[in-house]
């Protein structure tokens, strides 16, 4: 199995100092990518079909079968946002302080298959509902600094976009088959909701077992690095002026992004589509994040990686102008999806290949919750300012605002925010 023959040679690599694998060869780049970020790669697969068999209909049942307004909508999708923002901070600390990052990735892991089969035992009870989407949330949090420790570990600087890229190339590949499945559970088996949650189990479970079998138990610090990776030090690490200037860019930038339920639903309003194909649109986003997510993590490395993450949210201002021109019809939809797509391609793995070297590796972990929390955090802020704004203006304004504002922020970030010596 070829999983087993990645497995044999990751393991091999980390007999040696586990951060050092950033001194192999430039020529490798070329060649291949870790096994260790394949694997890790498979296991977000897995996951991200369980998870999106899920949450494909979550948009129409809120607007369509709850009625939720805008306000409201705006509320749920920051809810959801931000419910992983302090824990990724706990599950980067952890691994880090452990030296384990595959222990507490593993943990996250769990907790998200596990939470599948609340779904079917809370029934219809909102409360329940909430309460199992919070505790699965908590999972991807605790997981999300770990897996991306793990990846920066495993691969030379040189090439961190392209293996960032091709992650996430995997993890989306899974977001796209995960409500094909469901669809196709729901067409064999009308009205078997219980089977789409029980069978988003399974395939959770699946990427746990590949997890725990096929990715290499490297520590990313010795024994002697961990035994100095205190709380006081970790804070103090990511007090460089770098890193500050970093977090706060990718913070403004995140609070002017509109969250993916609202911007799906915008889709689907503004432009003129049936409510029917709401659930499918965020297929669209997944195709072209898939096929992109690749080629411009190649490129990010070649020209930079924080103009690549700058320039994605210069393409989103775009996305925002097509939602809010109300341009009816299918071909503005497909430009609205397609330039989404490029967005997350161009910013969500290039973020974490920018960020992994200039943080110390005792505390990388950290240091991308760190990150990752700040951009959480003002995301799930920027969602209720959006839904707000759409509740009390126009869903066309309330974009309008947005594209201004994520423009004034992307000349800051480029300009004012960015460290020095961006790669």
């Amino acid at each position: 199995m070829y999983l087993s023959t990645m497995r044999a040679g990751d393991n091999a690599r980390s007999a040696g100092p586990a951060a050092e694998p950033a001194t192999a060869p430039a020529a490798g780049i070329r060649q291949r990518v870790p096994a260790a970020v394949l694997a890790l790669g498979m296991v977000s697969l897995v996951t991200d079909v369980s998870a999106e068999m899920i949450t494909a209909t979550m948009g129409l049942y809120l607007t369509a079968g709850l009625g939720l307004g805008y306000l409201a909508l705006g509320a749920m999708d920051g809810l959801y946002t931000g419910a992983t923002a302090l824990l990724r901070l706990g599950g980067g600390y952890a691994a880090d302080r452990l030296g384990r990052p595959k222990h507490v990735a593993t943990l996250g892991y769990g907790v998200s298959a596990v939470c599948k089969l609340g779904f079917p035992a809370v029934g219809g009870s909102v409360t329940g509902l909430s309460a199992v989407v919070m505790a699965d949330r908590a999972g991807k949090g605790v997981r999300t600094a770990p897996r991306d420790a793990m990846i920066t570990h495993a691969t030379p600087t040189e090439g961190l976009g392209r293996a960032f890229g091709v992650h996430r190339a995997m993890d989306t590949c899974g977001a796209l088959l995960g409500p094909l499945v469901a669809f196709f559970i729901l067409w064999a088996i009308p009205g078997g909701y219980d089977v789409v949650f029980f069978a988003s189990f399974c395939i959770a479970a699946v990427g746990v077992v590949v997890l725990v079998l096929f990715v290499p138990n490297a520590a990313g610090v010795s024994a002697a690095g961990r035994a100095r990776v205190s709380l006081r030090r970790a804070v103090s690490s990511m007090n460089a002026p770098a890193i500050r200037r970093m977090t706060l860019a990718a913070g403004l930038l995140g609070l002017m992004t509109a969250g993916d339920l609202f911007f799906f639903v915008a889709v689907q309003r503004q432009l003129g589509l049936p409510s029917q194909v709401l659930p499918l649109l965020p297929l669209g986003t997944a195709l072209v994040f898939m096929l992109a997510a690749i080629p411009i993590g190649r490129l990010a490395d070649r020209v930079g990686r924080w103009s690549m993450f700058v320039g994605g949210h210069v393409v989103l201002v775009a996305a925002y102008l097509v939602v809010a021109g109300s341009l009816d019809g299918w071909v503005f939809a497909a430009v609205a999806l397609c330039l989404h797509g490029v967005f997350y391609a161009a910013t969500d793995g290039v973020l974490m290949a920018y960020a992994g070297p200039a943080i110390p590796a005792e505390v990388r972990a950290t240091g991308l919750a760190v990150v990752q929390t700040a951009q959480a955090l003002a995301r799930a802020g920027g969602a209720v300012l959006l839904g707000a704004l759409a509740a009390s203006l126009a869903v066309g304004t309330a974009f309008l605002v947005f594209a201004a504002g994520l423009a004034l922020a992307a000349v800051l970030a480029a300009t004012r925010l960015a460290a020095r010596g961006s790669s």
